[in-house]
């Protein structure tokens, strides 16, 4: 196993790694909206959210090899189902026209009190 870690995505706030590579696979430790800068979570709605999520795993990816036309897997837990259409459009746009198997969950909280927490598998080219 070898740990993925990148500066532009934001430094864990507990015991883990940002990613781990296992053989051909990476698999990425949830990412909320935190601001890989300041460590702060990004204000606003889902959408917004989503977007600086999405951003942060698009360089854990990378530190690992990889890039979103390589992911196999995401979950995507929400604080509110009903931010699901946003956070969607946004996702969607990222993937596009990639689309990787995904699960949705209403969670009862996430870290930092964020929105949208998303992780994923990816499998590593080459």
């Amino acid at each position: 196993m070898q740990p993925v870690h990148s500066a532009r995505a934001p430094a864990a706030i507990g015991p883990y790694s940002q990613g781990i590579v296992v053989g051909e696979f990476l698999f990425t430790s949830g990412q909320v909206a935190l601001d890989p800068a300041s460590g702060a979570l990004v204000a606003g709605d889902a959408a917004t959210q989503t977007g600086r999520v999405m951003e942060n795993l698009r360089a854990v990816l990378a530190a690992g090899g990889c890039g979103p036309e390589h992911v196999v897997k995401t979950t995507v837990f929400l604080l509110d189902m009903n931010d699901f259409t946003q956070m969607n459009e946004v996702y969607g746009a990222f993937f596009a026209p990639h689309k990787p198997a995904r699960s949705t969950v209403q969670v009862a909280r996430l870290p930092k009190d964020a929105r949208v927490e998303i992780e994923c598998v990816a499998r590593i080219p080459g």
